[in-house]
């Protein structure tokens, strides 16, 4: 229930797709020639079992020139050294920057140079 009085409410999907969308959006500005044909979606969780490495948070296609990002595991199993906004962003933006980067075949440093943070 929001008013004239109250903030509009946000929820964890609303943030979660505005962290994703802005982060595209750099990735775009700066790769334009090779994020041509691009197409970056958002599932909530990854089909079928578990890989060997855990519960994966996005899978890159280079046929179909397709990244997914799963956005319940990148959220809930985030460890963040401080739970707050910006910590979630950088999370959230660092995995955009490396599934895009598995895509590429460069390294997350070189696609994002003035904003992946490492976690």
């Amino acid at each position: 229930m929001t008013g004239p009085h109250l903030p509009m409410l946000r929820t964890r999907i609303d943030f979660f797709d505005a962290c994703v969308a802005s982060a595209v959006e750099y990735l775009r500005a700066l790769w334009p020639e090779e994020l041509t044909g691009v197409r970056i979606d958002v599932a909530s969780f990854p089909p079928g079992e578990q890989g060997p490495d855990g519960v994966d948070r996005w899978r890159t296609d280079a046929r179909t020139r397709r990244v997914v990002l799963y956005r319940v595991p990148i959220q809930r199993l985030a460890i963040l050294h401080r739970d707050d906004d910006w910590h979630r962003r950088s999370y959230i933006e660092s995995c955009v920057f490396r599934a895009v980067a598995e895509l590429l075949g460069k390294d997350p440093w070189d696609i994002a140079p003035e904003r992946y943070r490492h976690f």
